[in-house]
């Protein structure tokens, strides 16, 4: 029995009744199989038309190959990406051919020759595919080979990591859903879908309990929900003994439990906005799942957690696209987000501004169900007939951003997001962090801050590279986008240090309607040394009668320093003055001003030639650094921006 959060909300449902809850779970999904034709068939045409070219496309390329040699190149080059890439795109064209399969009805006997199910057809390879792989695991994760000192992995010792389960996932969704036509075109498959998910996930799940994801100790991160999302579809779908099912569901419970015990009461989530869809989205998804195949005794929808988890994501929106982007998050959400998930959540909790979210951001992507975001969650939007209607209807005449709030702050995460106006994206945004330098996907940049004006970013964070073997070892911090010299934050004689001991104190905000700001002690985010203090304060100015807003950045420190300089990651075409800059980018521009008596001032252009931050930012950035021309024992900075006019 469990004891957690979870577990003292089911209280007695997963006693021995548990097996009895969840008896034929499959019906009870919220997505029928291929058969239920009333459903699929309602799928909007545009919605329909997208999935089904997409479909086509794939079929006219060939299949992604997964080698051997491309799984080893992690340990012999650091590139986890050549493996990586192929199995992600493996899975989504999997993705859409089964859409398409499922959209179109189409079906044949297995004896009929020729192509008169392309989509069921290729699908079903693809899925062979999977089955055939000697692992599903991504390379960097498998400790079992890396203790043997090998580069091919041991079929016969599957490590369970976020790699399998995803591929547990599709399996179990594509076996639920295409089940009636797989019987009838690919006798045998789902009897080999349900091995090799036993083999290599479920087995391993029950029989290895100290899996360093399920976060026992207490450092629980988006591994954990994404894992546990999966077993739980493969319990529900693939299981066909209720009372090994019951015990599955179990753990995932107890495991779950682990996850949420770490998340703070204000909601944020310290890895960053884009780990919001792969861990706290997968805990309200898991939610819905029990709720809706075990009723009201496996119903924890309401936890007074669930509503501030949820609105994380509208609360670092700063317009469009664009997000405010802590660990290694980046600044742009890509087109594979389930935002019926929010949306669901949203109508469900009350919370008109959250939904309203949800269907600006799929419009904003220009799809309701994308394949990439994973079967499950593609055929969770489409077989929601409320959640299509809302993305595909026409959209009403502009009335603003309901769900932008003019000041937001989370105390755990010691984030403040304020705007110059509520609902809207227009002029000033601000946003800023004290935190420490042992946080997940942690970044050293205690103290930094973005700006951005009409919605765009303009100082910005750079977010993380492309993922190598080195990111998540002893050199992470070799990556200049993970140094603090390429943050928004002060270098008084020495950089930061990782750490969670290395943090920011006396953090204080001001929240009123002239002025939102954030005010810490920065001396605990460097190595001992000559620095007694550092504070800084970031302040958001609204207007008031003639005068216009702005953000006003005070730094004062003291100490025997022997030099002092002040970071600023700016995105944009620079224009560099005595004492001012103006950063223009896409229709927008801010204006920086400072003391030219005080500091020099330099710009450093750095070339992107990384295909994440490029996707996110173009070909460069450019870091302004003012130089503090006489720092002495003791001494200040003020930098002034303002909306470009």
């Amino acid at each position: 029995m469990t004891t957690g959060i979870l577990g003292a909300s089911f209280r007695s449902a997963l006693g021995p009744e548990l097996a009895r809850l969840l008896a034929d779970p499959a019906g009870r999904v919220g997505v029928p199989d291929v058969t239920c034709r009333e459903v699929w068939d309602a799928v909007p045409l545009p919605v329909r038309e997208r999935l089904t070219a997409e479909a086509r496309a794939e079929l006219a390329r060939p299949e992604p190959r997964l080698t051997a040699g491309d799984w080893a190149r992690a340990a012999r080059d650091g590139d986890r990406g050549a493996y990586e890439d192929r199995a992600w795109e493996l899975q989504e064209r999997v993705s859409r051919l089964v859409l398409a399969a499922v959209l179109s009805g189409e079906v044949a006997d297995a004896t009929a020759a020729g192509e008169v199910c392309p989509h069921l057809d290729a699908a079903v390879d693809g899925l062979v595919r999977f089955a055939e792989a000697s692992t599903w695991c991504w390379a960097p994760h498998d400790r079992f080979t890396a203790a043997r000192g090998e580069v091919v992995p041991d079929a016969d010792e599957p490590y369970l990591d976020l790699g399998a389960a995803e591929v547990a996932a599709l399996f179990a969704w594509a076996d639920h859903v295409l089940g009636p036509h797989l019987e009838r075109r690919a006798p045998g498959l789902r009897r080999r879908l349900r091995r090799e998910v036993d083999r290599r996930v479920l087995v391993p799940f029950e029989q290895v309990r100290d899996w360093r994801w399920i976060g026992a100790d207490g450092g629980a991160n988006n591994w954990n929900p994404w894992i546990h999302s999966a077993v739980l579809a493969c319990a529900l779908l693939l299981c066909d003994d209720d009372v090994r099912r019951a015990r599955l569901v179990r753990l995932v419970v107890g495991g779950l439990d682990h996850y949420i015990a770490a998340l703070p009461d204000d909601g944020g989530v310290d890895e960053g906005i884009a780990y919001w869809w792969a861990g706290a989205c997968r805990v309200l998804e898991v939610l819905d799942l029990l709720a809706g195949v075990g009723g009201p005794a496996l119903d924890a929808r309401e936890l007074p957690l669930l509503g501030e988890l949820l609105r994380y994501p509208q609360r670092m929106h700063l317009g469009g696209s664009w997000y405010v982007n802590v660990g290694d998050a980046p600044p742009r959400l890509s087109g594979d987000r389930p935002w019926h998930v929010p949306y669901r959540w949203g109508a469900r909790l009350g919370l008109p501004e959250t939904s309203a979210h949800a269907v600006a951001g799929a419009r904003q992507e220009g799809d309701p169900a994308p394949a990439r975001a994973g079967l499950g969650r593609a055929l969770t939007a489409l077989a929601d007939a409320r959640w299509c209607s809302a993305v595909t209807a026409r959209a009403a005449p502009d009335d603003g951003a309901p769900w932008l709030a003019g000041q937001v702050w989370l105390p755990r995460l010691e984030i403040l997001v304020a705007r110059q106006e509520a609902v809207s994206t227009r002029g000033l945004t601000v946003a800023v962090k004290a935190g420490h330098n042992g946080e997940h996907h942690n970044h050293l940049d205690v103290g930094s801050y973005w700006v951005a004006v009409d919605g765009r970013p303009l100082v910005v964070d750079a977010g993380r590279p492309r993922y190598t073997t080195q990111t998540f070892g002893p050199d992470r911090y070799a990556a200049w986008p993970f140094q603090s010299a390429w943050h928004n934050v002060p270098e008084p004689g020495d950089t930061q240090s990782p750490g969670r001991e290395f943090t920011a104190g006396e953090v204080t905000v001001c929240l009123d309607g002239e002025r939102s700001g954030l005010s810490a002690e920065l001396r605990g985010a460097y190595p001992a040394g000559p620095l007694t203090s550092w504070k800084r304060s970031v302040d958001l100015v609204r207007p008031t009668g003639a005068a216009a807003a702005y953000i006003d950045v005070q730094d004062n420190w003291r100490g025997r320093l022997p030099y002092v300089r002040l970071r600023h990651l700016l995105s944009g075409h620079v224009e560099l003055g005595d004492g001012v800059a103006r950063v223009t980018a896409e229709g927008s521009g801010v204006v920086m001003r400072w003391d030219p008596a005080l500091c020099d001032a330099s710009a450093e252009r750095v070339e992107l030639d990384d295909p994440l931050l490029s996707a996110s930012w173009g070909g460069f950035l450019t870091r302004l650094t003012l130089t503090v021309r006489d720092p002495g024992s003791a001494g200040g900075v003020a930098v002034r921006w303002e909306a470009a006019g």
